[in-house]
């Protein structure tokens, strides 16, 4: 137990706003939020004044960081990558596997089972990018990990274990909607990603159980041309689609600061999470270990030939900045950073608001919009007040 913690005099994210309060913390969770004094013998004061008091940022996409990566398939590099992101504002996240094989899967839940079974784990489960992609849009997953659907492998998966909780396919692929079907049977999140599919494609795909965006225009089509006429892309369809959640890489690289503020306008806060999509790059590295192709350039990581972006470099108190400065109001970037993402993973009882009886998952910002503390369920993990 942390014991009792009082972040006291700061604006405290409230119903979508900020309001004056104090916030009383017992061990992992929130107590109270209150306007009133209050005074608990042998707490522990955090004083707010001056900054904002927000829910730790929720990353339902993110491949590693610190120089390590999921994928690598240890215990010790999983831990390492959510330390490194803590630091940052993420205090809860949905580690990412991206396309792999089978027996790499496995290893990666039965990691994530071990991580999420332990007291107040900032690992939501497991989100599995693929290996159900479309060949024409890969970007920067391996091609040869890329398959059609499977689906002796995806039912062995789903029946094995409860830790799968979102998984990324190319809706025009044969066996989509099958595949989404188990999924919604499963309680498992499904998201269209790298994909060429127009209206009708992404429509039968949404009625199937796929009710999200991965890394919303890229790896994916807008409106083009074939031959003469003008055809919708995945994002128009998406768009058309207002129940359709979205999320985006804000890293003011993978997206131009005007479409971040285009989707926050027709999709709303209410249907936008922030991503990072990070890869497990070191500070101040140039080049991306686990895979050769990878190069850091630019504040991003990119294919070396530039001939796509590769992940991001980027943590969530940069997300958060990015969108504000493209125009979103504060408010809102926090909602997309930490509410929305809650709902979306329904973990919203416990996560991504600041309320009685949630977890006492809170960071504070500056007038800035500077970092300067994070908690993870009531535990301080970085404190520059």
């Amino acid at each position: 137990m942390s014991g009792f913690k009082i972040i006291r005099g700061g604006k405290v994210f409230s119903g979508g706003g900020f309001v004056r309060a104090d916030v009383i913390i017992d061990g992992g969770a929130i107590t109270e939020v209150t306007s009133a004094p209050v005074e608990v013998e042998g707490s522990e004061c955090i004083d707010a004044s001056g900054m904002y008091v927000v829910p730790g940022g929720i990353d339902i996409h993110i491949h590693g960081g610190g120089g390590h990566e999921f994928i690598e398939g240890t215990e010790e590099a999983w831990r390492a990558a959510v330390r490194a992101h803590a630091f940052y504002g993420t205090t809860s996240l949905l580690p990412t596997l991206p396309a792999c094989p089978v027996e790499t899967i496995r290893k990666g839940i039965s990691i994530c089972e071990k991580l999420v079974s332990e007291p107040d784990s900032p690992v939501l489960g497991l989100h599995l990018e693929g290996p159900y992609l479309n060949p024409a849009k890969v970007g920067a997953i391996i091609p040869e990990y890329v398959t059609p659907p499977v689906k002796e492998d995806y039912e062995s998966l789903l029946d094995s274990t409860s830790v799968i909780r979102r998984w990324d396919a190319a809706p025009e692929l044969p066996g989509m909607e099958e595949f989404g079907r188990c999924l919604a049977r499963h309680g498992v999140l499904a998201s269209i990603a790298h994909t060429v599919a127009e209206y009708p494609q992404v429509k039968r795909a949404f009625d199937a159980g796929f009710t999200h965006a991965t890394h919303f225009y890229n790896a994916m089509t807008s409106v083009h041309n074939v031959r003469e006429y003008k055809h919708e892309g995945t994002v128009e369809s998406v768009y058309a689609i207002p129940e359709m959640t979205v999320e985006v890489i804000a890293d003011g690289k993978h997206v131009p600061p005007l479409i971040l503020k285009l989707i926050w306008m027709v999709k709303g806060a209410d249907r936008t999470a922030l991503v990072t999509d990070a890869l497990g790059c070191s500070a101040g590295a140039s080049t991306f270990i686990f895979d050769p192709r990878v190069v850091i350039h630019d504040g991003v990581c990119k294919l070396s030939d530039h001939s796509a972006l590769a992940g991001s470099i980027a943590t969530m108190d940069r997300l958060i900045k990015t969108v504000t400065e493209a125009g979103v109001p504060f408010a809102d970037a926090v909602r997309m950073s930490s509410e929305t993402p809650a709902r979306i993973l329904h973990v919203e009882g416990r996560k991504g608001g600041i309320s009685q009886g949630k977890d006492a998952d809170i960071v504070l910002y500056d007038a800035d919009i500077s970092l300067r503390l994070v908690m993870q369920a009531g535990r301080i993990i970085r404190n520059e007040l």
